[in-house]
């Protein structure tokens, strides 16, 4: 006898369906926003859809809620497939949406290399986007890899630091190996992340508590004075975000709660970061390796960085 539960596949698609009073338009326009940041599709027969995975099933079950507690209706629907759209035309607008995101940034990565003096700030902006793109880029549109190039060319050609900052210090801080302290917690990860998508895109990170073993490495929160660390009330990630001049509204964001969580001072009244902390410290407990926790780490601030506002 054939086994049902072995035989049984799973929806390909999610659909979602909400509905709001009418006197709740900001709520309307923040929902598209998510919509449109989650990659999702507008149906013109109504509804959004997403591939079914577990990243956009908890996407658009976490925004029902909201909807929900708005007073609003939601339902998150699991679908094989639509009578009027096949899994081929699905794609097929999908990829539609992607290249129209892509040939935007084409046109803005252009317009940045005819510019003469190119600043880092913008290009890091730009690859910043190119990454939030890939994110909803589920079926890996072609144009994908020409921005890579692109971005990449901007970047062999040179820019210049932003204001406040020199060019030779942005220089400095390129393609290096940074060290931290093992077992790395909630300030750490959250500077490797920093580091590795606003500072330095090719960065290498080690541990070891003392790092004269490796002089050629830059310590980042570690209790020596040298490199970068907490600096009066600055945590480490608030002084990388001061001394390289970032200015990320939403990395503004996660530096008041990462502030919050590491020091536990409540400055901010941000309590977003304490679960992250708890993670981390559970797994470390737990054994995992320090390369590991790092890399979780760096996700989970992905992830935050995605859902600040």
């Amino acid at each position: 006898m054939t086994n049902i539960a072995q035989t049984r596949v799973e929806p390909r698609w999610l659909l979602f369906i909400f509905a709001l009073p009418t006197k709740r338009a900001s709520r309307r326009v923040d929902t598209w926003r998510k919509l449109r940041r989650y990659g999702a599709l507008a149906l013109k027969s109504g509804g959004h859809v997403l591939p079914n995975t577990p990243a956009n099933r908890e996407h658009f079950e976490w925004l029902g809620a909201m909807i929900r507690k708005s007073g609003g209706n939601a339902s998150v629907l699991q679908v094989h497939s639509f009578d009027d759209h096949s899994d081929a035309r699905l794609q097929q607008l999908f990829l539609e949406e992607r290249s129209r995101d892509y040939e935007t940034l084409i046109a803005d990565i252009r317009k940045l290399s005819r510019t003469k003096q190119k600043k880092l700030s913008d290009l890091t902006r730009l690859r910043r986007r190119f990454q939030e793109v890939t994110a909803i880029d589920f079926f890996n549109s072609p144009l994908r890899s020409r921005v890579e190039a692109l971005l990449a060319q901007v970047e062999e050609n040179g820019t210049s630091a932003p204001a406040g900052r020199s060019s030779t210090k942005a220089k400095v801080y390129r393609d290096r190996v940074w060290i931290t302290r093992p077992r790395p917690g909630i300030d750490r990860v959250s500077s490797a992340w920093l580091i590795r998508n606003f500072i330095d895109r090719r960065a290498k990170f080690i541990f070891d508590d003392d790092p004269a073993r490796h002089p050629d490495a830059v310590p980042f929160d570690m209790f020596q004075a040298r490199g970068f660390g907490h600096k009066g009330d600055d945590c480490t990630f608030e002084t990388l975000c001061k001394e390289f001049s970032i200015r990320d509204r939403r990395v503004r964001s996660i530096a008041e709660i990462i502030h919050d969580a590491d020091l536990d001072d409540e400055k901010f009244g941000r309590s977003e970061g304490l679960g992250l902390d708890r993670t981390l410290i559970g797994w470390a407990k737990n054994g995992v390796s320090d390369e590991e926790l790092l890399r979780r780490g760096m996700e989970l601030i992905e992830g935050l960085y995605a859902a600040v506002s």
